[in-house]
């Protein structure tokens, strides 16, 4: 969207001059611009009909006779609309439709069609388009045999008597002042929280019915109801897509970090505001359940049951009953979950991560194939990873019988020794617009600014050191229940040893409580008598560098940020806190804080999200999370559309530790820090049947010999280079296949 250089977004008058202006330069047509002033203001008449213009000009009539229908809708054509329909249609082969419109305008010459504005003077060669269609002339009927009569041919009929001529009524001109009163969206959208309780209130419901049936989805009503959501126009023209065209059963295939799940969430907050959908089912890996529950509280204020809530262990039938579900496939598809839920009638199903349905022998895609579903939405940067089929495969869930049998689709699509090389392309590529949008980053114009991220390795103090040993030696020690019931506590010590000394001392002390083991109380007293650390006194000596430049501290344990905390407050550092305690408006209190007021954020996993804090360009992971996508979501709370300085990011981690090894793996092998903000999760997805990346990570580490542990790491570096590789091969299968056919514009 063209912004002003205070970021504020330009004004329809405004766009309306810029857009006219790059017309009549006659340099490369402006048709982004024309799109993206039209997905804020999607109702202006001059934007409209602007953007006709520049879709002509960029060669597609197409759109140029959507704007203009738009436009009809609400006002009557005037001669530069309907010179540009006339010219849009011709473009399109239809002359006869073309001819017919121009004819409206038969008493004005070509060059007083062409001195109206705004059509834009530039070198469109509108007056060789006018001309052709003026002089268009229908094709000569063929000549039909004449029949002899088999009969006497009757007399001609006398010819009617003329009447006489009626006088014309006196025109009469008079100006009728109009005044056009919408209903206000939020308005609407607050309304139908809660019984009408006042006449103002069964009105704006009302007019809220008149709205949702005659303006179709034109005008999206999400847009005034989200909270900290830069939409853009690509995103707006997906949704009302999606709405219009896809009717709510599409394959979302943008490239990475585009904001599928953004999409997703606007779709789905349009149908409940438009009360079409009630029960809605998001289907996701489990690594991803948390994000999806965050960013559908955060940034679209719904509230949904998740597969992590105690309620699946303690009453599955009743979870699956609830209006809104986000669950990991893994568990939706195991019984007794599997029969549970497809019993259930669902009004919206999403599915993330989508190309783990390619295989329809597979549960997954049994699971999806037998929802009861009105609505499907189906999310994947990566549909197509080895061959055509899968493509068939996701397709069917969509539009069941559109392509037909598999063998069908072989015969018809799929060249013969080559599974991944289409036959019939263009009929192939024709079938997929009615179910596909792919957007790509050469659409969207993304420049991202360059990203910066340096690993610092930190000494630990001698009494951490000999802490996270007796930690690491006691865990090879406890053999099989380091693998078994123990594992997940283990894994959570670790961890907790790498955040800091406080962490660790809490999370030993409630593993007491389970164990009866006397190594452990030990431990877990030197632990509690830490009062420092090496990372503490490193992030001081960070935090002192450049002092007035925002920081975002990213923190996983709440004991690490208490101790943080103090030891800000005691260095005279001012700081504003963010954790998943706080409210909502204290959260909001915290960010604004720390955009006015402080140059540091001290925040958990949550921290940010939903919320702009792209005014911050340094982010520091004071502890490492051992899921690389967590790392990865991290830095894209800085990195990512809208930001306008280079990114820094620096790791902090402490010398012979997990957290060293999971760098160095994740630096040498996949080059984790230069990826675009999503990627990792790709090539994650890739190592699906090697297992859980942080498991690997602890079941490494825990390897009774150093040389076995030495070996561990290897194979989990291969194993991740090769997962690297299979992406890229699989993104380039998707850009061979796909292209840039499948965009919104």
């Amino acid at each position: 969207m063209p912004e002003r250089s205070d970021n504020t977004f330009l004004s329809p008058e405004d766009s309306a001059n810029l857009l006219l202006d790059r017309l009549v330069d006659g340099g490369k047509p402006p048709l982004g611009i024309a799109v993206q002033a039209l997905g804020r203001y999607p109702a202006d008449p001059m934007l409209l009909a602007l953007g006709a213009w520049a879709a002509i000009a960029a060669g597609q009539p197409t759109l140029a006779l959507q704007y203009l229908k738009r436009l009809e809708k609400r006002f009557e054509p005037n001669t530069p609309e309907l010179v540009a329909q006339a010219i849009a249609l011709a473009q399109t082969g239809m002359w006869f439709q073309a001819h017919q419109v121009l004819g409206r305008l038969s008493h004005l010459t070509i060059p007083a069609l062409l001195a109206e504005p705004p059509v834009p003077p530039g070198p469109l060669q509108l007056a060789s388009w006018l001309k052709r269609i003026r002089q268009w002339q229908p094709p000569a009927p063929a000549a039909k045999a004449v029949r002899a009569p088999d009969k006497p041919t009757r007399l001609a009929a006398a010819a009617p008597v003329p009447l006489p001529a009626e006088r014309a009524l006196p025109a009469v001109a008079a100006g009728v002042p109009l005044r056009l009163v919408m209903p206000d969206p939020e308005a609407l959208a607050t309304c139908w929280n809660g019984p009408a309780a006042s006449p103002a209130d069964f009105l704006l419901r009302l007019d809220f019915a008149h709205l949702a049936l005659q303006r179709g989805f034109d005008e999206l009503l999400c847009l005034p109801s989200l909270r900290n959501v830069d939409s853009y126009w690509y995103q707006i023209e997906t949704v009302r897509k999606v709405l219009k065209q896809f009717r709510g059963r599409v394959l979302l295939a943008d490239e990475v970090g585009l904001g599928k799940t953004i999409e997703a969430g606007m779709v789905l907050k349009e149908y409940l505001l438009r009360k079409m959908v009630e029960r809605v089912l998001v289907l996701t890996p489990a690594s991803l359940v948390g994000q999806w529950h965050e960013e559908m509280a955060s940034r679209f204020d719904l509230e949904f049951v998740t597969s992590y809530d105690p309620l699946l262990r303690r009453d599955a039938g009743a979870f699956w009953a609830s209006p809104r579900i986000i669950a990991s496939i893994s568990a939706a598809r195991r019984e007794p979950h599997f029969g549970l839920v497809t019993g259930q009638a669902f009004d919206l199903v999403i599915v993330d991560e989508a190309q783990h349905l390619k295989n329809r022998r597979t549960q997954n895609w049994q699971l999806v194939d037998g929802l009861k579903k009105r609505f499907l939405l189906l999310l994947s940067a990566t549909p197509v990873q080895n061959n055509l089929v899968e493509l068939y495969n996701l397709l069917t869930l969509l539009k069941p019988g559109v392509f037909k049998t598999e063998k069908e689709f072989r015969a018809a699509y799929i060249s013969r020794g080559n599974p991944r090389l289409p036959a019939n392309r263009e009929q192939l590529r024709d079938l997929m617009r009615e179910v596909m949008i792919r957007n790509t980053r050469s659409l969207v114009d993304v420049r991202l600014p360059p990203r910066h991220a340096v690993s610092l390795p930190i000494e630990p103090l001698a009494d951490e050191q000999a802490g996270y040993e007796e930690l690491s030696g006691l865990l090879r020690a406890s053999g099989p229940d380091a693998k078994t019931h123990h594992r997940l506590a283990f894994r959570h010590l670790l961890e907790a040893a790498g955040s800091s000394p406080m962490a660790a001392a809490v999370s030993l002390e409630r593993f007491l409580t389970h164990t009866k083991d006397p190594a452990w109380p030990g431990l877990h007293k030197r632990y509690a008598g830490a009062t420092d650390s090496g990372k503490t006194r490193a992030l001081l000596g960070l935090l002192a560098k450049n002092p007035e430049e925002k920081k975002l501290v990213f923190i996983r344990f709440t004991e690490t940020l208490k101790f943080l905390d103090r030891r800000l407050q005691d260095a005279g550092i001012g700081f504003a806190r963010f954790d998943g305690s706080m409210s909502g408006p204290d959260k909001d209190a915290a960010i604004d804080r720390f955009r006015d007021q402080v140059p540091v954020l001290l925040c958990t996993e949550s921290g940010g999200e939903g919320r702009n804090v792209q005014f911050c360009n340094t982010l520091i992971n004071f502890d490492l999370p051992w899921n690389p996508q967590t790392i990865e979501q991290r830095i894209g709370r800085l990195h990512r559309i809208g930001q306008k300085r280079d990114v820094f990011v620096f790791n902090l981690f402490t010398r012979h530790t997990v957290e060293e090894r999971i760098l160095q793996i994740l630096d040498e092998k996949i080059n984790m820090f230069e990826l675009v903000v999503g990627e990792v999760q790709s090539i994650l997805g890739e190592m699906e049947e090697e297992g859980d990346f942080a498991h690997l990570v602890f079941d490494a580490w825990v390897a009774t010999t150093a040389e076995h542990r030495e070996q561990r790491f290897t194979e989990l570096g291969e194993q991740l280079l090769q997962a690297k590789s299979d992406y890229q091969e699989t993104k380039a299968l998707d850009e061979a296949l796909f292209g840039e056919e499948f965009e919104v514009v």
